[in-house]
C-alpha cells in the first residue's frame, strides 16, 4: 500500500511540475496562437450580418441516390466591397403559418469562415421529406423560409427555389433541418 501511495504522489507531482512548465511557457509567449485566431486572418473584420448578405435557398433533390445527395443548399453571398466574418451556423425555419415549424441544427462549432467582398458561403441541408403514403406526422410545406446570419437577430425571408430559380415548395418532415458545416463557394452556387 505504501508504494503506491509514494507512486501516486511522484505522477502527482510530475503532472504539477509539466503544468507549471507549461504556464511558464507561456506566461514568456512562446506559444503559437489558438486554433480560432488561425482560422480568421483578419481578426478585424466585423461579422457578417443578415442584410448585409444576399440569400437562396435552392432544392437540390437529395431522395435521389438513396438520399446520400443534400436536399437543399443555403447560400449568402457578401453584398458589400468589405470582408466579414461567417462566424457558425446560420439560422433556418420553415414554418407552417403559425403552427409546426422545423428549425435548422448544426453540429458542433465551425471554423470561422473570412467573406471577402462578393464572395459566397453554402450550407448543404438535409431534412425528411414527406413520405408519399402520408405517414409522417411533423410536417411542412412551404415556398419560403426565414433565414439569418450567425449570431444575428435580424431575419430574413428567402423564397425556395429550384435550380432553374424557379419557385418550388420545400415538403419536409420532423423536427430539425439537419446542416453541413458552412463553406466557401463560388457566387454561381
Amino acid at each position: 500500500m505504501r508504494a503506491t501511495r509514494r507512486l501516486t504522489g511522484v505522477l502527482a507531482m510530475v503532472t504539477a511540475g509539466m503544468v507549471t512548465a507549461g504556464l511558464a511557457l507561456t506566461a514568456c509567449g512562446t506559444t503559437t496562437t489558438t486554433t480560432r485566431a488561425r482560422a480568421t486572418p483578419d481578426a478585424s473584420a466585423p461579422p457578417c450580418r443578415t442584410a448585409a448578405l444576399t440569400w437562396s435557398l435552392v432544392l437540390l433533390g437529395g431522395s435521389e441516390n438513396g438520399g446520400l445527395r443534400p436536399n437543399a443548399r443555403m447560400t449568402a453571398i457578401n453584398k458589400g466591397s468589405k470582408t466579414c466574418v461567417f462566424d457558425g451556423y446560420p439560422g433556418v425555419e420553415i414554418h407552417n403559418g403559425k403552427a409546426e415549424s422545423i428549425d435548422g441544427s448544426g453540429l458542433g462549432h465551425p471554423a470561422p469562415l473570412p467573406l471577402p467582398g462578393k464572395a459566397a458561403v453554402t450550407v448543404d441541408l438535409r431534412y425528411v421529406p414527406r413520405d408519399p403514403k402520408g405517414t409522417n406526422t411533423w410536417c411542412v410545406r412551404q415556398s419560403e423560409a426565414v433565414v439569418w446570419a450567425p449570431h444575428d437577430s435580424d431575419r430574413v425571408v428567402v423564397p425556395v427555389t429550384d435550380a432553374h430559380r424557379k419557385s418550388v415548395t420545400l415538403d419536409a418532415c420532423g423536427q430539425i433541418i439537419a446542416m453541413e458545416p458552412p463553406r466557401r463557394a463560388s457566387t454561381g452556387s
